[in-house]
């Protein structure tokens, strides 16, 4: 995932600062340079990341915690509203009958992206005509009006039309009953003045509503000064941010978005119309730092058909010391679904319990194929043997690994997890705060940042 080397930098120093017995000049210093560090490796401008940084020292060592609030956590507030303030504040696109202009250099994913925000209004209850103005790429043409068809939208393009201005001009009188038109414009593999140039007379003959810059999230340190050209010609009036599923650091598209003070209303995470998420500052940074983000991790629960009840029962089991193996059993039952085990812990607000390491770098993938193996195993159990696995020899195991087709090292990996599993339990179950948190965003999800930062106080 983009920026998951700047991910795991920040919740080490958030770990960092949780461990820390106080907090004194030198430490501030320590987090500070961590801070800096992390902004730097994952390409975030270098004038901006030290901007940053002055400012989070300058509060850090200025201004006192509230009452009640200790040092730490007030620490980690400072570092979260800091990087909070350069994501911008929360905006959405205006759901209305409008014109969008596509803007950015080749490769950023304009075409597709069209294709999302089309599928985005669509089900908005909006029909969507989509033009094709992008004259110079092979085959834009072609993506397009595939997309078009796929979404059984609008569709206009003039197939070798050399001149943006005229298919514009002829698509929207064409495109006139459809609610939402969407133009997408030509890139150049850099910026140039012919580049400049043509997007001014597209965007004259548009006059949209809003433009859009397609901003790929591998960019790199060249984000900013791009975003800034593009916004001085035809100015930016908000971002898209593309291939967030990557391996790109992340930090030149965040400091572009800086750059130009423009909202960021979407961020692409993977090829498919429906990888498309409307940005929110508060929960991306949220699950950056590993502090959780309550409102998507209730989304995938109940996307588990799980009801208050059932969330309730399965929290008291893994709290509870009688968890046993058909207790994991039914958890597994109910999150071993493709993606959402992902969805479950890239949300969960780990950073400072001790399984965050453990959990950040699973993969995932393999974790959901190899559950579906255990419970093949766990299926060729006795219903005595599920509830105490104590009784599980090596007489029983050879057993069961007859009757699941699968090896006997396999049946002792199980229990080797089971136990490993019980034992992070019990770690857990001994932290008052992580608990306290866990069942309520069970119930809710109704929680702020300073919620978050109590509720995961080590007591």
């Amino acid at each position: 995932m983009v920026l998951d080397n700047l991910a795991t930098s920040l919740r080490e120093t958030i770990r960092k600062i949780s461990n820390s017995s106080y907090i004194d000049r030198e430490t501030v210093r320590e987090v500070v340079r961590d801070v800096q560090r992390a902004l730097l490796k994952a390409d975030v401008n270098v004038r901006l990341a030290l901007e940053l940084t002055k400012k989070l020292e300058k509060r850090a060592m200025e201004e006192k915690p509230p009452a009640g609030m200790a040092p730490q956590d007030f620490m980690i507030k400072i570092i979260y509203e800091e990087l909070l303030s350069i994501l911008g504040e929360p905006s959405t696109i205006k759901i209305r009958p409008q014109k969008i202009m596509l803007v950015g250099l080749y490769g950023q994913g304009k075409t597709t992206s069209a294709g999302k925000l089309a599928r985005f209004f669509s089900k908005k209850g909006l029909n969507v005509g989509l033009i094709a103005a992008d004259v110079h790429r092979p085959a834009a043409y072609e993506q397009l009006e595939q997309i078009s068809k796929q979404l059984s939208c609008g569709f206009f393009g003039i197939k070798g039309e050399k001149d943006p201005v005229k298919i514009v001009q002829e698509g929207l009188r064409r495109l006139e009953d459809f609610k939402v038109k969407i133009v997408d414009t030509s890139g150049r593999d850099s910026l140039d003045m012919d580049l400049i140039e043509e997007i001014k007379r597209v965007k004259k003959a548009v006059e949209p509503d809003e433009v859009l810059l397609v901003m790929d999230a591998t960019v790199g340190q060249q984000a900013g000064p791009q975003a800034k050209a593009m916004n001085d010609a035809v100015g930016i009036t908000g971002v898209i941010i593309t291939k967030m599923d990557g391996t790109g650091k992340g930090g030149g598209a965040l400091s572009a978005v800086a750059e130009i003070r423009a909202p960021v209303f979407f961020i692409g995470t993977g090829e498919h119309l429906d990888d498309f998420e409307i940005f929110n500052p508060t929960r991306f940074l949220s699950r950056l730092l590993g502090l959780g983000d309550l409102e998507s991790l209730m989304e995938a629960v109940q996307e588990a058909n799980i009801t208050e009840e059932e969330a309730e029962e399965s929290f008291n089991k893994l709290m509870s010391g009688k968890f046993n193996l058909k207790d994991m059993y039914d958890v597994w039952e109910k999150f071993a679904q493709p993606g959402l085990l992902r969805r479950i812990l890239d949300n969960m607000p780990l950073a400072r319990s001790p399984l965050a390491s453990r959990v950040g770098q699973a993969d995932i993938e393999g974790a959901t194929q190899k559950l579906q193996r255990y419970r093949v195993i766990l299926d060729s159990m006795t219903f005595e043997e599920l509830e105490n696995p104590d009784i599980l020899n090596s007489k029983r195991i050879q057993r069961v690994a007859r009757g699941s087709g699968r090896p006997e090292s396999e049946v002792r990996e199980l229990l080797r997890e089971y136990k490993a599993m019980k034992n992070n339990l019990k770690m857990l179950k001994g932290n008052r705060g992580i608990r306290k948190l866990m069942r309520a965003q069970f119930r809710n999800g109704n929680f702020s940042l300073d919620d978050i930062i109590k509720g995961t106080e080590s007591s």
